[in-house]
């Protein structure tokens, strides 16, 4: 069987980096390790353009001009995927679409585009999701099918932070931070930092999906213990080394419909390095009931400061917190179970050529 893997980033780079041991497999979500399954890959190469109707009739010209040299699509996004989509929801394109859904489907104020969204999902053969909560509140607008949605396990690349860890030896895990920009809520954070003597590093771009974090900061009152660092690139190796460099990787996020933060929690949990997050019911793990770290509700800056003193005063209990988080990755939460989940979702029966 043969995928034609589609991603709105540029998927045949990434791939190529990863065999050279450059970036972690988890952001090609498990289609590293399908060949090893009986699964070969095509690559898929985007248009780098800021306008979605032309990333979207970019790809479905590319995908259907290869449509002989695949089985089925396999995409991490329906971002770009929509008219390739539309097609096989009318029965104009051959081969089934799995996708990933980031994001629960919701019902559409628009009576327009809610009849639009309707024929949309009908062109998704299986449906993706990080979690079952995603699952059931999709479920709510009757668009997908429960026999058609699945939850995958979607987890760190562990070989590329295991070497990462082996790089450096004899670490000395110290201080707090933060290395996540999405939907970050960095008012909450600051203030619960202030509140303490804790040292906390924060790692973040100054605009993120138009969001302006360096005027923000410029707003705040940051104590001494308190330091940003603006960052830009690929920082996926230097910031990673800077998580396993510490005691606790937090995750402040504003409230959001969709695992805001997850990336961060699956990094920390390869890396053996406990959490404190904010509670987010779309994550797919309890992060408390497995004992991998702490979480607080949105925007309590109180309880960040009672989370933040807990892990700074109980070191061993932290300890042990990263290394349950370890055990939980190496169990579920990595690359490897991902791609199995993967192609056990593309064998089925309707799936196979």
């Amino acid at each position: 069987m043969t995928v034609y893997y589609y991603h709105n980033i540029p998927a045949s780079a990434f791939y190529e980096k990863w065999k050279k041991g450059l970036l972690p497999g988890h952001l090609l979500y498990g289609a590293t390790h399908l060949p090893e399954l009986g699964i070969q890959v095509i690559y898929h190469r985007p248009v780098l353009t800021p306008y979605r109707w032309k990333l979207s009739l970019h790809t479905a010209w590319v995908i259907w001009r290869q449509r002989k040299r695949y089985d089925a699509v396999y995409a991490s996004t329906f971002r770009g995927l929509e008219l390739i989509i539309f097609l096989r929801a009318v029965g104009l394109f051959p081969h089934p679409i799995i996708c990933w859904h980031h994001q629960p489907a919701v019902t559409a104020r628009n009576p327009f585009r809610e009849a639009l969204a309707r024929i949309f999902y009908k062109g998704l053969d299986e449906t993706v999701f990080f979690s079952q909560k995603l699952i059931d509140d999709s479920l709510k607008t009757k668009k997908i099918r429960p026999d058609h949605a699945h939850v995958v396990h979607w987890g760190a690349d562990l070989e590329f932070y295991d070497r990462l860890m082996g790089s450096m030896p004899e670490v000395c895990h110290r201080g707090f931070v933060s290395t996540g920009k999405e939907l970050r809520d960095m008012p909450t954070l600051v203030n619960a930092f202030n509140r303490t003597k804790e040292s906390l590093d924060i790692y973040i771009c100054k605009v993120d999906r138009g969001f302006n974090y360096e005027q923000l900061f410029n707003s705040l009152s940051l104590h001494s213990n308190v330091r940003v660092h603006y960052i830009s690139g690929n920082v996926i190796d230097p910031l990673a080394r800077k998580v396993y460099l510490s005691a606790c990787a937090v995750i402040c996020c504003r409230e959001s419909n969709y695992t805001v933060g997850l990336t961060t929690v699956v990094e920390a949990m390869a890396l053996g390095i406990p959490v404190i997050c904010s509670r987010n019911a779309q994550m797919p793990m309890d992060i408390e009931k497995e004992e991998c770290g702490i979480t607080v509700d949105y925007g309590d800056d109180k309880g960040w400061t009672r989370a933040i003193d807990y892990m700074a005063s109980h070191p061993e209990e932290a300890a042990l917190m990263g290394h349950k988080g370890r055990l939980l990755a190496e169990k579920y939460y990595n690359d490897r179970v991902c791609a199995k989940e993967i192609a056990a979702i593309l064998s089925l029966g309707k799936l196979k050529s």
